[in-house]
Order: structure tokens, then C-alpha cells, then sequence
């Protein structure tokens, strides 16, 4: 199975287990990234061609490198007018292991088991129900003034 996903205006065909070279997309080594715009899913008679992207579709990984490719050298020249300039330039990369590419049925089946635990946990974490009510009263109260207090001072300006 392998999923073309599209991150700094190219496209990618990333295949789990596999590294791919990106554009620099701000995160850290060792960082977990997402792809949401997962342009095409290829499983045997089951691809799935997305307009523009698939659906429900994501491809997750683990940035592994942040490095910088080979120097370009950019050299201009005028001629007969003495013009030479002569730079080099290194694009930024960042190398990321993808782990897995996820479909729509996959996620459902994610978050059931998440909900399951989350249930589980639950009962364990007891909170009182008094104090919880009146710290969410003592909120609404002093909003509620604050509000009215500001209004009050708008209509006095219109006033004059």
C-alpha cells in the first residue's frame, strides 16, 4: 500500500516503513508529524483517488532529520559588462519515517478504542460536584458584570 501526499507545494509517494525528504515544515527532531492532504491511497483494487484529496485519509510520521542538501552554485553574468556574481545556495530538508497511512475505517476503529479507555479511566478520576458548581457560578457572575459595566459606558458616549 502507498499514499501520494502532497507538503510544500510537491507531491510525495510515501510507503510505510520508508523515508521520504520534505520541504521544512517547522517541526523538531523526533517529532510526530500528520499529513492531511493525501492526494491518492493505492491499495491493490481498493485505491481511492481524492478531488482534490482523499477523504478521511492520513499519513503519519516521525521527523528522524533536519539537515540541509548539496550547495547549488548560482552564477550571473552580463556580458561585456564586467557583470559576475557568483553564489551558492543548501534548501533545508527534513527526512520523515512514516509510519503509518491511515483510512477512514482505521480511524473509527482508533477512536473506538480510545473511547474505550477513556471510559475505563473515568471512574478513577473522582472530582466533588459542589466545588466544581461553584467555581462555574462565580465565572457566569463576573462575566455577566463585566459586561454590563462596559455597555453602560459605550451608551454614555453616544450620548454626548
Amino acid at each position: 500500500m502507498f499514499a501520494i501526499i502532497e507538503t510544500g507545494g510537491k507531491q510525495y509517494q510515501v510507503t510505510e516503513g520508508r523515508y521520504v525528504d520534505v520541504e521544512l515544515l517547522g517541526a523538531q527532531k523526533d517529532e510526530k508529524i500528520t499529513f492531511d492532504k493525501v492526494v491518492m491511497l493505492a491499495n491493490g483494487k481498493k485505491s481511492k483517488v481524492g478531488q482534490p484529496y482523499v477523504a478521511n485519509a492520513t499519513v503519519e510520521g516521525i521527523v528522524t532529520l533536519i539537515g540541509k542538501d548539496k550547495k547549488v552554485i548560482v552564477y550571473k553574468q552580463r556580458p561585456k559588462k564586467g557583470y559576475r556574481v557568483k553564489r551558492g545556495h543548501r534548501q533545508g530538508f527534513a527526512r520523515v519515517m512514516i509510519n503509518k497511512i491511515r483510512t477512514k475505517a482505521e480511524k473509527e476503529a482508533t477512536a473506538a478504542v480510545e473511547t474505550e479507555t477513556v471510559a475505563a479511566e473515568a471512574p478513577k478520576a473522582k472530582t466533588t460536584k459542589s466545588s466544581a458548581v461553584k467555581s462555574a457560578t462565580t465565572k457566569t457572575t463576573t462575566k455577566a458584570s463585566t459586561t454590563k459595566s462596559t455597555t453602560a459606558k459605550k451608551t454614555t458616549k453616544k450620548a454626548e
